[in-house]
């Protein structure tokens, strides 16, 4: 929500803005435009509803001044009212009525309407009986988590804070006191991780404080010795296997779902470091997002919450730490099969011996058998890391493939927190390529045969509408790698019920990844095979399968950018009356995948925000906006400038359109850019990108560009470098020490890069024209918008772009920067002053 209309603070605007609603909505019925009960009411008419429904929540405005069933109390309807207003669920359980099962299922789907009703549901949570804990939990993270937008950044907030509930007051004992929220944390968990409350929490920036707390909650139920009755832990119930395995899959799923774009992965100085994310990275977000409030805390005296806040580290959870150094010990592994000696493997191999004790010893090789050639399997199946390798044992015979789905799947239903190893461990084998392909054939595993064809053509649609053209691929042999094959085989295995959905989220994301990285056409046979199991999921499978071609293919991104740009801007070969329309953001997202009955379709921008974290090459994706940017920027600024265009009466008319224009190409490009790659792709911008593209002659591409256009150009550049670095970076001083640090490092080298080129250092390739306008607009965006930025530049290089400045009679905008440049400066800009006034 926005946050004018924050419960927290007394803003007199969204009381304002609320009667404001309320004059337009009773003008509106006075005329006969509405009424509350007409079906016919347009969406301007809803959005009132909602503005005031959220006010009345907050207690910004009285209930009394909107005639709203549902929200009028008893004392205000007059008795001449023929139809009673009826007592909502949510005043029945706020006068005092017990969580009994009708009462609770129907609080399950009516979101709250007020702060106090959260408040309530909370402090149950946290001191009801066990069942009343788990009623409220399960309340909590209903219809007032997912749709009760009105309301839901508390609902999120108290959410979290379920997750690590406060030692009650007097307690002592050895054990943790996350054991006596059991039932409640059971409950919690399963609300939460559905697939669309990640994605809300992740809206409400709480994706690193929920990780924290799931690393907590895996350290101390992972610790727990289960009692004889946890034999399964398959179903909405609570016990420690339960609690452990929600959490640990819940981690993992946060743990992959903040994962950053593979340019990360290198360093500042174009070094390669160590492949995947980790998880401290998770934390030290969270430390950073926690470190404001914990000073407010401790300055109010409220330890108990301070506590909660402290800053966190991996190294204070031993056993997680034992399990996630063993993690990446076995993606980073060169081998297939697992060493021996080590406890972890050890315990693993009983663990399987016990699963698969139908491996044979002896066995000729299957005809599809797969895998190194050096593998032989000899002993019993309990030999030292004999049973870890079940892909060589399946590839080589010993093991059927339905033996191994079978084993799997019992493994998962006894200890669902065992499908991480599982993705984990399939996953590495993907990676590493050295399986061969096994045949989809519907004997040894599952074919996807019946509608692969027909999703083949589907996907050549959704792509052929987004103006991406690729080779067809015709799928003579429907293979896939033997772990990939494993893992689909495993999933398709698993019960479609809302009580394991939190399984099937950590499956399907694991699957997708796998499928996607692999040779097509992996990810439209992994796709069929789903499709078939869940025919309602056809059209999201099938847009999911056309999102992999973006993976390696750069020729494909190209495309998709540019049908980015044109369905936000226009065509460039459209006629310039275009040029009065309004930007379409419509035209970019679209509204919806597709109609009911109908094939899927979807706007270029939804395919791009889908695909575009997983691009391989992401710094292609530099390259492809900063090309556009400048061919866009070029071509409106021909047609602004063009005399027939009868909307433009001035020259001072066409530059000021020209400008708009130059802004809205840069806003999309800033966007494009930042989503794919963050922070580091923004770092090559500075550093490579831009200096690269003013080093490189343009005449070949612009033709008999005019002097608007060239101008455009350099303009809308210094729009996108100053849009990308305030997305990342931000334009104050209040950020955390490493992100200004980062911004000073990387703002100043391109500064220092512009200064060289103005002392005639280095030779440009781009117009003069060009360079002026970016060096320009650059430093007047800075002197206006980013001055914070500009403190962090060696004075020497501040010295060096005011004279360039004042060289083009700049005068003033040299001036306005060195006053910027902080106390060092002060000299620098007397001299100038000074220089000045002399002239």
């Amino acid at each position: 929500m926005p946050s004018f209309i924050s419960v927290d603070s007394s803003n007199i605007a969204a009381t304002k803005a609320a009667r404001f609603v309320l004059n337009s909505k009773n003008e509106k019925d006075a005329s006969g435009g509405g009424s509350d009960g007409d079906t016919s009411i347009k969406s301007g008419g809803d959005m009132r509803h909602l503005i005031v429904e959220a006010c009345i929540a907050r207690n910004l405005i009285d209930t009394s001044a909107y005639f709203w069933p549902g929200y009028v109390s008893a004392s205000t309807i007059s008795p001449s009212d023929t139809s009673p207003v009826q007592k909502s669920l949510w005043s029945t359980f706020m006068e005092g009525a017990p969580l009994r099962d009708a009462l609770i299922k129907s609080l399950i789907r009516t979101p709250v309407s007020s702060l106090a009703e959260v408040e309530k549901l909370y402090h149950i949570a946290l001191t009801g009986s066990e069942e009343e804990k788990s009623a409220a939990a399960k309340i909590l993270c209903g219809a007032s988590l997912k749709s009760g937008w009105n309301i839901q950044e508390h609902v999120v907030h108290f959410v979290v804070k379920l997750l690590s509930p406060p030692v009650p007051p007097n307690y002592s004992g050895s054990r943790s006191h996350l054991i006596d929220y059991m039932s409640m944390l059971s409950a919690l968990l399963f609300g939460t991780s559905s697939v669309d409350t990640v994605h809300i929490l992740s809206l409400h920036g709480m994706v690193p404080e929920v990780a924290a707390s799931l690393i907590t909650l895996c350290e101390v139920f992972g610790s727990l010795k289960p009692t004889s009755s946890n034999k399964s832990s398959i179903g909405d119930e609570s016990s420690v296997y339960m609690v452990f395995s929600l959490a640990f899959l819940f981690l993992l799923r946060l743990w992959k779902f903040y994962r950053p774009p593979l340019e990360q992965y290198i360093t500042e100085r174009g070094g390669a470091v160590g492949g995947v994310l980790t998880l401290e990275y998770l934390l030290l977000l969270r430390n950073g997002h926690t470190a404001p409030a914990r000073n407010e805390t401790n300055s109010s005296g409220d330890q108990l919450e301070s506590a909660s806040r402290e800053p966190m580290c991996i190294d204070s959870y031993p056993k997680l730490q034992a399990w996630y150094c063993q993690n990446k010990s076995c993606i980073a592994s060169t081998l297939s099969g697992l060493s021996s000696g080590n406890p972890v493997h050890e315990v693993a191999n009983k663990i399987l011996s016990m699963i698969y004790w139908k491996i044979t010893r002896t066995g000729d090789p299957s005809s599809n058998s797969s895998g190194p050639s050096s593998s032989s399997i000899s002993g019993s199946p309990a030999d030292t890391g004999e049973t870890c390798a079940i892909l060589t044992a399946c590839a080589y015979g010993r093991l059927s493939s339905r033996d191994l789905t079978t084993g799997l799947r019992d493994l998962v239903e006894f200890l669902p927190a065992s499908l991480a190893a599982i993705i984990s461990y399939f996953s590495a084998e993907v990676t590493r390529g050295i399986w061969k392909q096994v045949a989809m054939n519907g004997i040894d595993w599952p074919s996807p045969a019946a509608i692969l064809q027909s999703v083949e053509s589907e996907i050549k649609e959704i792509l052929n509408a987004v103006g991406v053209n690729v080779p067809s691929c015709g799928i003579s042999t429907v293979t896939l790698p033997l772990p990939l094959a494993a893992l689909v085989s495993l999933t398709i295995t698993f019960k479609l019920e809302k009580s394991l959905e939190y399984i099937h989220a950590a499956a399907g994301l694991a699957l997708e990844n796998c499928a996607s990285g692999c040779p097509w056409p992996s990810m439209p046979i992994v796709g069929c095979l789903w499709a078939q199991k869940v025919r309602r999921w056809h059209h999201f499978i099938v847009v999911s399968c056309s999102r992999s071609v973006f993976r390696q293919n750069k020729d494909a991104v190209a495309q998709l950018l540019r049908s980015c740009f044109s369905s936000f801007l226009g065509s460039l070969h459209a006629s310039t009356s275009s040029l009065s329309s309004q930007s379409s953001v419509n035209g970019l997202l679209g509204f919806t995948i597709a109609d009911i009955s109908a094939r899927p379709s979807v706007a270029p921008g939804f395919l791009y925000l889908r695909s575009c974290r997983t691009i391989h090459v992401v710094q292609h994706v530099n390259d492809v906006i900063v090309g556009l940017v400048a061919e866009y920027a070029a071509k409106l600024a021909e047609r602004c400038a063009s005399t027939d265009s009868p909307s433009l009466k001035s020259s001072q008319a066409s530059l000021s359109l020209a400008i708009a224009k130059a802004k809205e190409v840069a806003s999309l490009g800033a966007s494009l850019l930042c989503v794919a790659g963050g922070v580091q792709l923004v770092q090559e911008l500075y550093r490579e990108t831009i200096p690269t593209w003013l080093l490189s002659s343009k005449e070949e591409k612009l033709g008999e560009a005019n002097d608007v256009s060239r101008v455009m150009e350099g303009y809308a550049m210094a729009y996108l470098v100053i849009l990308s670095g305030s997305i990342e970076w931000g334009i104050g001083d209040n950020l955390p020490s490493w992100t200004l640090s980062r911004r000073a490092r990387i703002v100043g080298s391109h500064m220092d890069f512009l200064a060289g080129v103005l002392k005639g250092n280095i030779s440009l390739g781009c117009d003069p024209a060009t360079w002026k306008a970016y060096v320009s607009c650059l430093v007047g965006l800075m002197v206006n918008f980013a001055p914070a930025w500009i403190r962090e530049v060696k004075v020497e290089t501040l010295r060096k772009l005011a004279g360039g400045l004042r060289g083009w009679h700049e005068c003033e905008l040299a001036l306005s920067l060195l006053e910027r440049g902080g106390a060092s400066a002060i000299g620098s800009a007397a001299e100038l002053v000074h220089a000045l006034d002399g002239v």
